[in-house]
């Protein structure tokens, strides 16, 4: 190989590496992105659920989300789809939100664990530990990605008197939004094992969704024929 061409190789090379930042400047990016964070005001998606064990379930679910307002549909069970859907209507917070699952300062120790290639950046890998431990849920674990410094995964733990397990939710962008993609969790439930995996897709973001979309139907009233 030519003086020249090796040069060039080697700049490439250079330039194609990522670079990587000090752990502690990731971490007051990290604060700062969760601190930007928005939820959509109307969303729609689609997701999965699979669980074995004390209880076997595989259902497939759509979602409308207005604020706290949610339609939730079952359109399948055990692979096969219904003919007419199963429709429940509540009023929460989205229980899979990222800032519900990202470890902060205020409540856990982020110590530096190293770093994991992600295509061409890296993302940064912490053990987190509870300040004060008093839920019977934690995360032990938090991946940053190295570009948005937003949650990629979460690694948590849970104990309480009849079951114990662990699991990981992973996080990934959708427009503007940072929305769970994937949960992976397994226990001993009663001392027995069981597994869960939900699927998060088929994310879009409406406008508005009409009130109508969390009003159930109002059952028709039969008319009465008039008396002869």
């Amino acid at each position: 190989m030519k003086p020249g061409a090796a040069a060039l190789l080697l700049l490439w090379m250079v330039g194609a590496a990522p670079s990587q930042l000090d752990s502690e400047v990731v971490l007051q990016r990290y604060a700062l992105a969760i601190g930007r964070l928005t939820a959509p005001k109307a969303v729609v998606y689609s997701y999965t659920v699979s669980q074995v064990g004390a209880t076997n379930i595989e259902q497939s679910h759509r979602i409308y989300r207005s604020g706290m307002a949610v339609r939730d549909e079952t359109i399948s069970i055990d692979g096969i789809a219904l003919h007419r859907k199963i429709v429940r209507f509540s009023n929460h917070e989205e229980r899979y939100s990222v800032t519900r699952f990202a470890p902060q300062r205020e409540s856990y120790e982020l110590l530096f664990l190293g770093t994991a290639r992600d295509g061409r950046h890296f993302d940064y890998v912490y053990e987190t530990t509870p300040l004060v431990r008093t839920a019977p849920t934690w995360i032990d674990r938090l991946t940053i990605d190295g570009v948005a410094f937003l949650p990629r995964s979460v690694h948590f733990r849970s104990r309480g008197s009849e079951a114990e397990g662990s699991g990981t939710i992973a996080f990934a962008p959708f427009g503007r939004y940072w929305l769970p993609v994937a949960a992976i969790a397994q226990a001993r439930v009663k001392g027995k094992p069981a597994r869960e995996v939900i699927i998060w897709s088929d994310y879009r973001f409406p406008a508005a969704l009409p009130p109508s979309t969390f009003a159930a139907p109002q059952p028709l009233h039969s008319a009465t024929p008039p008396s002869m």
